[in-house]
């Protein structure tokens, strides 16, 4: 499976708005209203990664909620890991 390096990575992080490539990994913070919406998107998040059958790394205190994205059997960013954070996009 090809991993991204952190060069070759950018291309695809100029679609992904705010998401950055940080220790062989894609990341993004979100922040809502409340907790409430927080942890809705989290849910929603959680179906969309069960669906590809790809887990992100979801870190969440209060209304603030990061994603954190990598292939762990690859070794780092794969396509399935921009695949994901694109589908992730569309749930905001």
């Amino acid at each position: 499976m090809k991993t991204y390096s952190e060069e070759s990575i950018q291309t695809e992080l100029k679609v992904l708005k705010d998401w950055k490539f940080i220790n062989n990994g894609i990341e993004k913070n979100f922040k809502f209203l409340d907790f409430t919406q927080a942890l809705g998107f989290i849910v929603k998040v959680g179906l969309t990664a069960e669906k590809s059958n790809h887990h992100p790394e979801l870190f969440n205190v209060y209304n603030k909620v990061t994603i954190r994205l990598t292939t762990h059997d690859a070794g780092g960013i794969t396509d399935k890991d921009v695949d994901l954070a694109k589908a992730i996009e569309k749930i905001q």
